[in-house]
């Protein structure tokens, strides 16, 4: 497990490739009809200062984190440390909550590749620590439920950006299946979009930042009925990484 809490006990990674790099994560097996959501809790210093200025109300989707409870949604939350540090209560009860579990979005919410959405970028003898930011953030936390996970902000990543984080011991974690919900998409959209694209073994990439993606929970009761409908089982990342860490040993 990175620098954090002690986690969930006996969550998988992938063994790195044979260049010494770790493997992205894009999907599980698609033996069996199984389905990760998943939900970036983004937050960088312009959206701190617009909180501070008022111009934006809030980054936390409460109403979205109420549904997934109520509907018994298991979750992954891959949270970068300034959310953590703007919600601190609200990351608290989402670490410990036995339906989710919390993963890294890096600390800043910068690119590590390219222009990456002109989100910025971290020099690479930054990366570790960015990486293990959210990590250090809840290790004070009794029962977090971390896994040692990072999404690349935007999803940007080169060889430089994976070379630089390996020493944390992290598999990165990308995705197959594009909500749209950053996109502004409406509920019915966003909800059409996953239900028209998922697969076995997919995971699929939401956010709980609202912001651009203000209508995530009003596609969430319909993409969790046409999920079930469907016949597909909704886990946690960490049951499909862990899958596909077993095939691996196996092979």
């Amino acid at each position: 497990m990175p620098a954090g809490a002690d986690g969930i006990p006996g969550a998988k990674t992938l063994p790195l490739g044979p260049d010494g790099l770790p493997v992205v994560f894009d999907n599980g097996p698609r033996a069996k009809p199984r389905v990760a959501l998943t939900f970036d809790s983004d937050m960088t210093a312009g959206m701190q200062e617009r909180l501070r200025t008022g111009k934006t109300a809030s980054y936390d989707n409460t109403a979205l984190l109420a549904d997934l409870r109520r509907l018994k949604v298991p979750a992954t939350f891959f949270m970068t440390g300034l959310w953590i540090d703007t919600y601190p209560q609200e990351a608290k009860g989402i670490a410990t909550d036995p339906l989710f579990e919390v993963a890294s979005h890096s600390l800043t919410h910068r690119g590590f590749a390219g222009q990456c959405y002109g989100l910025g970028h971290v020099p690479e003898n930054e990366m570790a620590a960015e990486v293990r930011a959210p990590f250090d953030r809840l290790k004070a936390v009794p029962g977090a439920r971390t896994v040692p996970y990072f999404r690349f902000p935007g999803g940007c990543y080169d060889k430089a950006a994976l070379k630089a984080i390996a020493s944390t011991g992290v598999t990165p974690v990308q995705w197959d299946v594009v909500s749209g919900d950053a996109d502004g998409a409406t509920g019915d959209k966003i909800a059409a979009t996953v239900l028209a694209k998922v697969k076995n073994g997919s995971v699929v990439v939401m956010h709980n930042s609202l912001g651009p993606a203000a209508h995530t929970a009003d596609a969430l009761p319909k993409i969790v009925a046409g999920l079930r409908a469907k016949g597909f089982e909704i886990v946690l990342v960490s049951d499909l990484v862990g899958a596909a860490a077993g095939q691996t040993a196996a092979g």
